[in-house]
């Protein structure tokens, strides 16, 4: 091959990244449906080695099981992202497999919206858990990994939810608007090395509503679903933001339906 086709390739001209995803190990929690598996399954396509965390095992291995089976490159660990030691587990897994971790993605995520006047406490405790704390936990357990190796990036996914408050999403909303703070924080405090991207989704299609307790709200979600976007969307997203060379680091990227107000 040409040697000006390989920098092609390799370097991208004019904007066109072609193979920077190429043989990047990638940890994405949340995987075993919805956008983080067809994240990790876009990602794989492209060259990626993905290793895939979440707590159903029986889904996570038919995903990695059709990676595989396809030519890819991809591994999973089960992995509850309330629990620290599961997320550090998660990235030790990745490295011990691949030798190294080029990026994480903080996918993982529930959203069952309610009044607040339902006292949902447990919902709201939840989210918090999952969306607020388990970002920070795979911050934790990727940062030093990243500091050591002297290049990294995170990818957190919050939401269009973090950049505008409705009614019977006030807590939903206020984990998202914590993603982005936080995740703007880490990219000051970054330095030169580390990139920082913030996912901010709109309506997509995936399985949201099963997380739903208020069943006013599940069918409201329910009733939005044909106008969401399908999660490949999102995931192209991503793939975007991970194609750049490793100086330009793209801060947040939001995506919404076309029909969404």
């Amino acid at each position: 091959m040409n040697s000006i086709i390989k920098k092609f390739l390799r370097n991208g001209v004019g904007g066109f990244i072609v193979l920077n995803i190429k043989d990047k190990v990638i940890v994405i929690t949340g995987g075993s449906s919805g956008m983080g598996k067809t994240t990790a399954a876009l990602l794989a396509e492209r060259g990626a080695k993905v290793v895939v965390g979440a707590r159903r095992k029986q889904q996570l291995d038919e995903l990695v099981t059709s990676i595989t089976s396809k030519g890819g490159s991809a591994s999973f660990k089960v992995t509850d992202v309330t629990k620290r030691s599961d997320v550090e587990d998660l990235v030790k897994h990745a490295v011990n497999s691949y030798g190294k971790v080029d990026v994480i993605i903080n996918n993982a995520g529930i959203m069952p919206i309610s009044p607040l006047d339902d006292l949902f406490v447990e919902d709201w405790e939840k989210m918090i858990d999952v969306n607020i704390k388990g970002v920070l936990y795979g911050i934790a357990a990727a940062l030093p990994v990243f500091r050591k190796q002297g290049s990294g990036h995170f990818i957190n996914i919050a939401s269009t939810a973090g950049h505008k408050t409705v009614p019977n999403q006030s807590v939903y909303s206020g984990t998202k608007y914590a993603v982005r703070a936080i995740s703007e924080g880490l990219r000051q405090e970054a330095g030169d090395k580390l990139r920082v991207t913030i996912i901010s989704p709109g309506m997509t299609r995936t399985n949201a509503a099963d997380s739903m307790t208020n069943p006013e709200m599940k069918a409201r979600l329910e009733a939005f679903q044909d106008i969401a976007m399908p999660p490949d969307a999102i995931a192209r997203a991503i793939a975007f933001a991970i194609e750049q060379p490793s100086d330009v680091d793209v801060n947040e990227i939001i995506i919404r339906p076309t029909a969404q107000g």
